[in-house]
């Protein structure tokens, strides 16, 4: 990855990628291990994937003239335009920090002659938030007003087989009243730009668009039925009529599973997509995914006609069962009261939201270390988040970027119906392309809209309503702002479960004591829901909240006693990971303008509020040590409040550092299961005579420590 990264980025902009932070600098060196490797659904089996990423043409249009001009044409004269390296978005760059408008994009690539038997298309996986797109000067599509979700085109009918061909692209971030964020209601960073991965799909003419698994655990057998959902089309000139079937194998180990080649047949007449769900089958001695042990499927579903496989799709699934019962989360059958951050895409200055892989999983890992196992976000995220909270084990809310009552300004009592249309296209979207991740908690469908306002409650209903007739075993919700008076009358209780944003001694007036008044309200008008509290923290957003990191740690352990008191509250997620940029931040200049609301900078450099949410984020409340380096008697206490959740295949790793902080031996003693409240004691020895200190970490089964404690001699 590290030498890809090189030859991708430009220049002058991988010298500041390299060493502007050091953090990202140590993250974009490494090579990726094998399990770090993204695990996109990949097509298999009579196909190619080319990758359009790396040197493309760019040009600012602030005067809308490249339409009329036809920017678009093979033979533009490309002077005055620029290279950048796509994933790109401008907003980066000084210059063009604060330019939200029109912009162009074009490169050139080769068509070899033999792909003209299959189909080809090009992914863009998003671009911010308009896109029309023209191949050899004709246009393929438009896909508008839906900046962060992935669209394909057709190409066929407009290449030129066996040479070279160009393809320009059009990109709008102006601020806009008819899509979601509405205008400038958001408050997060609008990067224009083709700011995640493009690639050219070549398949036979007649393929596998999409698939669909919905893997439903029967917990006391062990076993899991497994429905498979095809999407088939065919861009050929004849009927099509074939078979279709699958093989799942276990991802860790490759052990085939489960085989059914012919579950199905089906015709598929010329310029047909056709859905097919294949008879219900049953995995046996299914293994469960859990945050702690995301153990994963990888399914290769083929369609083929009598003389043999004419294509195949490849993806990943886990089987788990996630339900909302009795005011409380259970997963798997055990009863789970989750914790974790919220993390601001796009924050870093040098990338913004064209974030490459090394720095997706500089974050992620973080959080892991922060002991996050629950987040939400407030859009369809980079499929590759999606894949490490898959594979590394983060339950994640993926929303859609429906944000802020100003989205329902001087509306009736219905929503807007080209909003309302918006929002529904890229809650579709979202769920076609991501309903497969296990790591997906719920579906979220706006946040902080004012829930009791008519037409917004009519909004959140509407889309609450089309998300269950999609995915109907996920749980859905909103995260509202509008429960300090009357909750009973809010949108909140149309879902799933309750999520509130709580920021009382920051953005709402108030102490710990009107937290806990309010939070026994909203129990009460809710009493058989569980409650998530889906944003709390401190914001140095105002100039009488000045920045100080001791109140973001004072607000963090107050309101955490409070929540802790009461049985009902079944997750938290603390706002934020990052101080995040936005184009309504209150600091900062050009790229660097934010929001200062985390526990790490915009950099990543962590503040000392780090280190007090990792320790409020552990199931562990403790760990006692007696003794000397000979013969240590360890007690591990487990956290009997949120967060609480059976702590499984835990271990407890020491290691003893001699003088010059040398570390000379180490040990590692698994643990038995502890379920909240539970404490275990366990001996721990070693030989070493001359101890400067002792490192002692509970170790989750996923590699990550889960608590630290040191022992000094």
């Amino acid at each position: 990855m590290a030498s890809e990264l090189k030859d991708e980025l430009p220049p002058i902009s991988r010298r500041k990628f390299l060493h502007r932070s050091s953090h990202l600098a140590a993250a974009a060196a490494l090579a990726l291990p094998e399990d770090h490797q993204t695990a996109t659904p990949a097509l298999s089996g009579n196909h190619e994937r080319v990758s359009l990423n790396g040197w493309w043409r760019f040009r600012l249009d602030p005067q809308t003239e490249g339409e009329k001009n036809r920017w678009f044409a093979p033979d533009l004269s490309l002077q005055g335009w620029q290279d950048v390296c796509v994933p790109h978005t401008w907003q980066v760059t000084p210059e063009s920090a604060e330019y939200y408008g029109v912009a162009w994009y074009r490169r050139s690539f080769d068509v070899p002659r033999q792909w003209e038997a299959g189909a080809v298309r090009v992914e863009f996986e998003a671009v911010f938030h308009s896109a029309t797109v023209w191949v050899n000067g004709v246009e393929a599509g438009k896909h508008l007003g839906k900046g962060y979700t992935a669209f394909t085109f057709d190409l066929n009918r407009l290449l030129k087989f066996g040479a070279e061909n160009t393809i320009a692209v059009r990109v709008d971030n102006a601020f806009n009243e008819s899509m979601l964020p509405r205008g400038r209601s958001s408050d997060w960073a609008h990067d224009g730009g083709i700011y995640r991965p493009v690639t050219l799909l070549i398949t036979p003419q007649v393929f596998i668009e999409n698939v669909w698994v919905d893997a439903a655990p029967n917990l006391a057998q062990g076993s899991a039925s497994l429905e498979v959902t095809v999407v088939i089309r065919n861009t050929g000139t004849r009927p099509w009529q074939g078979r279709a079937g699958f093989t799942v194998r276990e991802a860790a180990s490759g052990t085939k599973a489960l085989e059914q080649l012919r579950a199905a047949t089906a015709r598929v007449d010329p310029g047909q997509t056709r859905t097919v769900s294949l008879p219900a089958a049953t995995l046996t001695g299914a293994k469960l995914w859990h945050f702690d042990h995301p153990n994963l499927y990888v399914i290769d579903v083929e369609i083929g006609a009598a003389e043999g496989t004419t294509h195949t799709y490849t993806t990943h699934f886990g089987v788990r069962l996630i339900e909302a019962k009795n005011g409380s989360f259970y997963l798997n059958g055990e009863r789970v009261r989750l914790m974790g951050v919220e993390r601001m895409a796009g924050s870093n200055p040098e990338l913004g939201m064209a974030e490459p892989e090394p720095w997706l999983i500089h974050d992620h890992d973080d959080m892991k270390s922060l002991n996050c196992v629950y987040t939400r976000v407030h859009w369809p995220q980079d499929r590759r988040v999606l894949d490490y909270c898959d594979r590394h084990g983060i339950l994640i809310q993926t929303e859609v970027p429906t944000w802020g009552p100003k989205t329902f300004a001087g509306m009736g009592p219905e929503p807007d119906p080209l909003l309302m249309q918006n929002g529904l296209e890229q809650l579709r979207e979202m769920i076609a392309r991501d309903r497969n991740h296990p790591s997906i908690f719920s579906w979220g469908v706006c946040n902080e809209i004012g829930g009791q306002n008519p037409p917004a409650y009519a909004f959140a209903k509407r889309m609450y309503e089309e998300a269950k007739r999609l995915d109907p075993r996920r749980l859905v919700t909103y995260a509202s702002n509008s429960l300090q008076k009357t909750p009973e009358k809010d949108v909140a209780g149309v879902m799933d479960y309750i999520m509130w944003n709580e920021y009382y001694e920051s953005w709402y007036k108030g102490t710990p004591a009107d937290l806990a008044r309010n939070l026994d309200e909203i129990h009460q008008a809710f009493p058989d829901k569980a409650i998530v509290i889906s944003e709390y923290g401190y914001c140095a957003c105002t100039a009488d909240r000045p920045e100080g990191d001791a109140r973001r740690v004072e607000i963090l352990r107050a309101h955490n006693r409070v929540f802790r008191e009461r049985e009902f509250i079944a997750g938290l997620i603390f706002f934020c990971y990052n101080d995040y940029r936005t184009h309504v931040g209150d600091r900062g200049l050009g790229p660097l303008r934010q929001r200062v609301h985390g526990v790490v900078d915009l950099y990543g450099a962590r503040k000392p509020s780090y280190e007090v949410l990792r320790g409020e984020s552990s199931p562990i409340e403790r760990v006692e040590v007696q003794g000397h380096p000979d013969s240590f008697s360890v007690t591990v206490q487990a956290r009997k409040s949120v967060p609480a959740y059976p702590l499984r295949g835990y271990s407890l790793r020491a290691v003893l550092y001699g003088y010059g902080e040398i570390p000379l031996e180490r040990n590692e003693v698994a643990l038995a299961q502890l379920d909240p409240g539970e404490k275990i004691t366990v001996p721990v020895r070693f030989t070493q005579k001359e101890p400067l200190y002792v490192r002692f970490d509970v170790m989750r089964p996923t590699g990550f420590s889960a608590f630290t404690r040191l022992w000094k001699a």
